[in-house]
């Protein structure tokens, strides 16, 4: 389970960086004419936040898909064991 988690971690901390340089993009020359901190804080933080909702939803995703290949992948030894000892017993 601790590999599931250093999975998810990483995965997360990575993932996403677009929002965050669209807002220092757009809230810097902004900020500059208005003479204040206020668009570097909306626009920064809300940009933080949503790379880090894209982000974490990404990783989810990612994790789900590989929870259901494994799923898959046990159920078709499954169905091959029980087949071959179907085989075996004849």
């Amino acid at each position: 389970m601790n590999g599931q988690d250093d999975e998810r971690r990483e995965c997360s901390m990575t993932e996403s960086w677009i929002f965050s340089i669209a807002a220092a993009v757009i809230s810097i020359p902004l900020g500059i004419r208005r003479k204040s901190l206020a668009p570097l804080v909306f626009f920064g933080s809300t940009g933080a936040m949503l790379d880090i909702i894209m982000s974490v939803s990404a990783c989810e995703k990612e994790f789900q898909q590989r929870q259901q290949e494994r799923l898959i992948e046990q159920q078709q030894l499954k169905d091959a064991s029980v087949y071959a000892e179907g085989d075996s017993s004849q």
